[in-house]
């Protein structure tokens, strides 16, 4: 790896233990309605979004579920930076080669249970890509694959990719940057997940003081 993952490299700190509470929440809130895939995403771009979405997946693989970390920021990806990892075949692969769906380029991790589906080449236009039929059946493809899929997807406020794949999937959290988000920004990312029916579970907030025992 390339940038340090908290859930690895200080598996007992308090922010570790609040991703793993996180992922309890998570998996408690799918036990009315089934939660198999989640998009994660920010309401601004510099919120430590795709940091969040690999420690996430990191503690969803450490409790035994088969999890793919799926890179659909078609725009400044960066879990193959995270994970050290090749980022020639990916996401954009899978869009257009046939052969992908039978064989999906995943990327394996240091961590038991845990893929990662790097963006791949990134295509002209990232919205006509993620409102396509095609990543549908791709989804449907790593559903069969996995028990949880978390999909990394840009700031909502940045682009209409995070609402479009929004709409794909089972739910979302917006991750918002202590210190950094600003309340107004967070409150129009939140409606505009809304007003196209996106199940939003909740804010994940980062870089909080120790003192709050939060993170």
């Amino acid at each position: 790896m390339t940038v340090n993952l908290i859930t690895l490299t200080e598996p007992r700190s308090s922010a570790a233990e609040a991703y793993r509470t996180l992922r309890t929440n998570i998996m408690f809130s799918s036990l009315e309605k089934p939660l198999l895939t989640l998009l994660v995403t920010s309401a601004a771009a510099s919120e430590d979004k795709s940091i969040a979405a690999a420690n996430l997946a990191v503690t969803l693989a450490q409790s035994g579920s088969r999890t793919i970390l799926v890179d659909a920021d078609l725009r400044r990806p960066a879990q193959h930076i995270i994970w050290g990892i090749d980022n020639s075949r990916g996401l954009g692969a899978m869009m257009l080669d046939d052969s992908t769906l039978a064989a999906p380029p995943l990327m394996p991790t240091s961590v038991d249970h845990l893929s990662v589906l790097p963006s791949g080449a990134l295509p002209p236009i990232p919205a006509d890509v993620l409102s396509s039929q095609r990543l549908t059946e791709i989804i449907g493809v790593l559903k069969a694959r996995a028990s949880f899929i978390l999909f990394d997807a840009p700031p909502v406020l940045a682009a209409t990719d995070a609402t479009i794949l929004g709409a794909k999937v089972d739910a979302a959290v917006l991750v918002a940057r202590a210190g950094a988000a600003r309340r107004d920004q967070l409150a129009r990312a939140a409606q505009t997940l809304k007003r196209v029916n996106v199940r939003l579970l909740g804010v994940v907030l980062t870089n909080a003081p120790r003192e709050m025992k939060a993170y």
